[in-house]
């Protein structure tokens, strides 16, 4: 399995995930927002908001492994029950 990436990250911007960190832990339903470069410390993060909140909140790329998409019409309809 290869490493998560820029070229990954980018292609998950604007859509939700679920962020699967190296830890292991998993950070649930987010929305991918931006990547940011810092030069100054040269990392790059990855810039999201959870679901339904307006918190933004950043991570850095080398600290995910993973993330996987979500299907908004079926957590759309549970919610409607």
């Amino acid at each position: 399995m290869e490493r998560f990436s820029l070229n990954m990250a980018k292609s998950f911007l604007g859509k939700n995930v679920n962020l699967h960190l190296k830890d292991g832990s998993v950070i649930v339903n987010v929305h991918l927002l931006e990547i940011i470069r810092d030069e100054f410390k040269r990392e790059t993060f990855v810039k999201y908001v959870p679901y339904k909140k307006g918190n933004e909140f950043r991570i850095p790329l080398k600290s995910i492994a993973w993330a996987e998409t979500l299907n908004l019409n079926l957590i759309l309809i549970g919610e409607e029950n």
